[in-house]
């Protein structure tokens, strides 16, 4: 029976979120398409580099440190996940320890210490944002959901460990007293320190302890697996894709419209060489979700919410009301209306709303300098400003709705060639007291 309800609860588990991946898929490629620069083996080594060596975060040295014991953590322990998938579905007790001989020992020894690990990093990350309250965990929009999520994250992760350190403990002393089917496997560095609290206790209660810290753990982990699709901490799938994708040229390159390409270059007389524009958007810049590439989509379900890109932006440290880690967050509120409209109807009818006006002014984005600090900075190459760019098009090609300081650049531009008000003869004045 408890074969059966595990296999039960496992493939609902599951199959509950291959569903919401597949939701989430169909969601970022309601984007447009792009085209992006870079061969395969260019790609590769930026994911490397950044999402699995973690290159980016190394500025950071306590947070670095903490980051990567989760992240090894993460991997290594999920060895021991996968015994216990293999346990619940054969009603075994380590099934993989007489297959692995010494190196079972080995990844019991590394779990336990990074099990250790762990614990160690969720409580300096839970410090680190609710004791010292660091400034960047505490800005405008991070209130209500966003700290919530992340305490519930590094909750949830101290929870699976101490269960699976109680239940090691426990595992322990049934072992030494030889109770079928607790037969002498692995070693436990870490937990063996918690079998005093346990000594005392008859067989059947210590059985009882070991079988609920096996049932808490594996239910955590299924609940957080598909937790995470509703999380920022969908970051530790999407870190990956994100970085292979991110565009290889530099950052602060801005891409040409096709659509208005052809027209300017027969305005110059100039060759079309096939150009047409055929196949573009047919809105200049983007006023909503739709209308940005699927790789800004995918950027804001990858952003974690960290902050350090809202931490270096010069206009955000100059009191402007923009925030890039809240472009991001706006972007992502957005996408998520929709997919709950795909879930609902299986389809996305336009809602009146748009990402441009309702969730972010047009203040927030004239008040950026387009500077790339905040892409420099971000961890796994998340680019606000692709987006405050493209929203920034849309106001002035489309709704004609540009600041006036650049209604006279224009106009200059277009009368002089130059953004001053000066002649042409006149362009090389300022070089004479040099």
């Amino acid at each position: 029976m408890a074969q059966l309800i595990f296999l039960a609860v496992l493939v609902g588990a599951i199959a509950l979120f291959a569903y919401h991946v597949r939701l989430l898929r169909r969601t970022i490629l309601m984007g447009r398409e792009v085209k992006l620069p870079g061969s395969r083996s260019q790609r590769w080594l930026q994911m490397l580099r950044v999402a699995a060596l973690q290159q980016k975060m190394m500025d950071k040295p306590v947070a670095a440190i903490a980051h990567w014991a989760l992240y090894l953590g993460f991997l290594i322990i999920n060895v021991e996940i996968v015994e216990i998938i293999v346990d619940g579905l054969t009603g075994q007790h380590r099934s993989l320890a007489p297959y692995m001989g010494i190196f079972y020992d080995l990844m019991t020894i590394g779990a336990e210490v990074f099990l250790a690990l762990v614990l160690i990093a969720a409580i300096i990350f839970l410090w680190r944002r609710n004791v010292l309250r660091l400034p960047r965990f505490h800005t405008a929009e991070m209130r209500g959901w966003p700290p919530l999520d992340a305490n519930i994250i590094l909750w949830t992760e101290i929870v699976l460990v101490i269960a699976l350190l109680v239940m090691n403990a426990s595992d322990q002393l049934l072992q030494a007293r030889a109770k079928p089917p607790y037969y002498s496997f692995g070693t436990f560095p870490v937990s063996q320190w918690l079998t005093p609290l346990f000594a005392g206790l008859s067989d059947s209660t210590l059985i009882l302890i070991e079988r609920s810290a096996w049932w808490i753990h594996i239910l955590a982990v299924l609940a957080f697996l598909n937790y995470i699709p509703f999380s920022k901490h969908l970051h530790i799938f999407l870190s990956f894709p994100n970085t292979y994708y991110a565009p290889i040229e530099p950052a602060g390159k801005v891409s040409s419209l096709s659509q208005v390409t052809p027209l300017v270059k027969e305005a110059l007389g100039l060759p079309l060489n096939g150009d047409t524009g055929d196949g573009a958007p047919s809105t200049l810049g983007a006023k909503d979700v739709t209308d940005l590439s699927w790789k800004n989509l995918l950027d804001a379900y990858t952003c974690t919410e960290c902050g350090r890109c809202t931490a270096v932006c010069p206009a955000h440290l100059t009191g402007k009301k923009l925030s890039p880690r809240k472009i991001m967050m706006d972007t992502r509120d957005r996408l998520e209306e929709i997919k709950r409209s795909l879930y609902k109807k299986g389809k996305w009818e336009p809602d009146g709303k748009a990402l441009l006006g309702d969730y972010i002014s047009a203040e927030e984005i004239w008040a950026c300098t387009t500077c790339n600090a905040c892409v420099r900075a971000c961890p796994v190459l998340i680019n606000p400003v692709s987006i405050i760019m493209q929203l920034r098009q849309y106001l002035v090609m489309e709704a004609s709705q540009a600041p006036e300081t650049l209604n006279v650049l224009f106009v200059n531009m277009e009368n002089n060639g130059s953004p001053w008000a000066l002649p042409a003869a006149d362009r090389a004045k300022w070089t004479e007291t040099l």
